[in-house]
């Protein structure tokens, strides 16, 4: 690939992640997702699963905050093996930075898979949440966007968080 495309690529993919949740921030109602990266199969499973479902019922029992929509959406970081792996988790920090809706990404439950999800989702400034119970991570993602300015969630994270 010649450097002109790729250029293109990184400029459009920039533009669509400042552009976020729209030129006057998020509406009344609007969607904003937390997203959870751990392996949900295999020997790590049982840990990973909690994780999901602590941030799942988290999300739902606080349903909306500022006017906002919370989804919690859980991504498998395990390979066919049961065991997270590098690619996967890349994969999972990847999927987050590319929908304009993530405010924040609850990583995995082991640290070295950590320090490979928190640079990818920290240079689209999405928050890194990492070493917190589920319904820890959804906590922080409410009073973050309670305490900072619920027109802009993703840097209101980001910025408590980050």
């Amino acid at each position: 690939m010649s450097r002109l495309p790729r250029i293109l690529i990184a400029c459009l993919l920039g533009a669509a992640l400042l552009a976020g949740c729209g030129e006057g921030g998020a509406a009344e109602g609007a969607r904003v997702t937390v997203y959870v990266s751990a392996p949900l199969r295999g020997v790590e499973a049982a840990e990973g699963k909690r994780l999901c479902e602590e941030a799942r019922a988290a999300a739902d029992r606080g349903g909306q905050v500022e006017g906002l929509k919370l989804v919690v959406v859980c991504l498998d970081a395990a390979d066919g093996s049961g065991r997270w792996t590098l690619a996967r988790v890349g994969g999972n920090a990847r999927r987050a930075t590319e929908d304009s809706t993530a405010i924040a990404y609850v990583g995995e439950p082991d640290p070295r898979a950590r320090e490979q999800s928190r640079p990818i989702v920290a240079a689209a400034e999405i928050a890194a949440l990492g070493g917190l119970s589920g319904e820890e991570a959804v906590a922080s993602v409410v009073t973050a966007i309670r305490e900072g300015d619920a027109n802009e969630p993703r840097s209101a994270v980001f910025q408590a968080e980050g």
